[in-house]
């Protein structure tokens, strides 16, 4: 029997008014100092990783391309191969700080996919554990998170900090300070 991702309380964000402009476009151009307000855990070359604010689950990630697109076709390959880079990456990190049992992965394509920001492509990673749908959402339209967001992310930055030194040395966006 196949389980339902079913997340009502997003529908006030979904119905809700927009803000101009692109969240996927203006948070990482937005000065590093302020990636933990905008809940920026990871920038790469090409993608950035980013905490879900109307999450599915806590932990729930997007890793973003930089490029504003809503197509796989527009991506280069080098971004493509770094998405999923970092998706094997965010799983692990979020296995050994979380212990999730279980991930949901994917895309939604399109507003009548489900995308909640159709306009620019995203790939979502949704950490799971036995037990965490229940009732409320159904009978409260009331979604139970076990952690605040910036709990969240304080438990998950160092483990994006090593990453980022890892595959980027020392510079925030990888970028190498000798070219300058």
């Amino acid at each position: 029997m196949s389980e339902i991702l079913w997340a009502p309380w997003r529908i006030s964000y979904l119905k809700g008014e927009r803000p101009p402009g692109c969240v996927f476009c203006d948070a990482p151009a937005q000065d590093p100092s302020r990636d933990e307000q905008n809940l920026i855990l990871y920038r790469g070359r090409e993608m950035f990783v980013i905490m879900n604010l109307f999450p599915y689950a806590n932990g729930h990630l997007m890793i973003v391309p930089y490029h504003h697109t809503d197509t796989l076709d527009e991506i280069k390959d080098t971004a493509a191969l770094e998405m999923f880079t970092l998706l094997r990456h965010c799983r692990h990190i979020l296995t050994k700080s979380m212990w999730p049992q279980g991930f949901n992965v994917g895309m939604n394509m399109g507003r009548v996919a489900g995308a909640g920001i159709h306009e620019h492509l995203h790939l979502h990673i949704v950490p799971r554990w036995g037990g965490d749908t229940n009732f409320m959402p159904v009978l409260a339209e009331t979604k139970v998170i076990s952690d605040h967001l910036q709990n969240t992310y304080i438990t998950l930055r160092p483990h994006f900090d090593e990453l980022r030194r890892e595959l980027l040395g020392d510079h925030p966006s990888g970028e190498d300070d000798s070219k300058a």
